[in-house]
């Protein structure tokens, strides 16, 4: 079976399994300990995805089809565990379930990855350290320590003040309103998807450009400047509500893309050129993200229940943003890149040298 009608099957088949695991869960244990744990497992996915290129630990990454994606997934699983806990006892204040302030700060620790992993490949750690699973395990590190400071940094819950999920020994009272932070966290982080969607169309065009760190400054200043341009735009000149934006604009667009780079591997408009294919691919990416950000919409009160929308609980915008990227964006990447879409499509040999594996012990 060929692209794109692999990517096609695998999206559904993966989507659908999404639904089903959250529909075990009502609302309260899934938006708490459920998305939580899940969205710890997020950044080792990026890290055993895009800097190991899912070649290591050598143990997983030396075997073949479907034994690979089992041990990667159980490492992802078992990195999950380790940083949900540390975590919690962290910036979580050990409180069950867990309190907003450790749920935001979870999802920026992934946006942090994101940007460090792919904006920046890794840089220094990559270039720095010789051994590319020592590397990638300093990053994850880092990732999650530059989280912490910037958590307590920028983001502020005194509008929660008097609700009962306040909680004032975790409120960092940083200079903005968390909401704001995290919801221009994520309006930037859309702009990493928006490159990829075009090779990094006109990056490419300035070899200057395309080496760490100048390609990290320069992507990272883009994505801010966008960014704060489509933020501006819809909460500022709008006046929507941050989180509401948040569900409309960088949620589904990030999801969209994930199904048209990961799921369908770039296929649909390969024989066009850039910028062409990159437009074509923008179009694509905000169409399908919102017409899935609607049929989950729309199997929601079935799945898990009534969800209300609007503040101050926001239950329909978290259930949303929790179902599409805290628990079926995960699937999606451990199946497409530890899997490899096996068994719909035949199993490659494994494409590390022993040479590579003995490297990554």
């Amino acid at each position: 079976m060929k692209q794109p009608l692999s990517g096609i099957l695998a999206a559904i088949l993966v989507m659908a399994i999404s639904l089903a695991f959250i529909s075990r869960f009502d609302y309260g244990m899934f938006s708490g300990w459920v998305a939580y744990f899940l969205l710890c497992i997020i950044p080792m996915e990026i890290v055993i995805g895009v800097t190991w290129g899912t070649n290591f630990p050598a143990f997983a990454g030396s075997k073949s089809q479907p034994v690979k994606g089992i041990l990667l997934a159980l490492v992802a699983l078992a990195a999950g565990v380790v940083v949900s806990t540390v975590y919690w006892f962290v910036a979580g204040g050990q409180v069950s379930p867990p309190a907003p302030m450790l749920a935001q700060c979870t999802i920026s620790s992934v946006a942090i990855t994101f940007w460090w992993a792919i904006m920046w490949g890794g840089w220094p750690f990559t270039s720095m350290i010789k051994n590319s699973l020592a590397a990638g395990l300093a990053l994850l590190v880092g990732c999650y320590v530059l989280n912490l400071i910037l958590f307590k940094i920028f983001f502020d819950y005194a509008f929660m003040q008097g609700a009962p999920v306040y909680v004032a020994s975790l409120d960092p009272h940083g200079m903005f309103n968390a909401w704001h932070v995290l919801v221009f966290e994520l309006s930037a982080l859309s702009v990493l998807f928006l490159m990829a969607l075009f090779d990094l169309w006109p990056f490419t065009n300035f070899p200057g450009i395309m080496k760490q760190p100048v390609l990290g400054i320069v992507w990272t200043v883009t994505a801010l400047i966008i960014g704060a341009i489509a933020y501006q735009i819809a909460v500022n000149q709008m006046g929507m509500d941050p989180v509401a934006w948040m569900v409309k604009g960088p949620v589904p667009f990030i999801f969209g893309t994930i199904i048209m780079l990961n799921m369908l591997q770039n296929s649909v408009f390969g024989k066009f050129k850039q910028p062409l294919r990159g437009v074509l691919n923008l179009i694509a990416a905000i169409i399908v993200g919102q017409i899935l950000a609607q049929i989950y919409l729309a199997l929601a009160p079935t799945v898990t229940g009534q969800v209300n929308p609007g503040p101050p609980a926001y239950e329909q915008e978290i259930w949303l943003a929790s179902a599409l990227l805290s628990v079926t964006f995960p699937f999606l990447v451990m199946y497409a890149d530890f899997f490899k879409f096996w068994p719909l499509v035949r199993a490659e040999t494994p494409a590390m040298s022993q040479a590579a594996a003995e490297a990554g012990r």
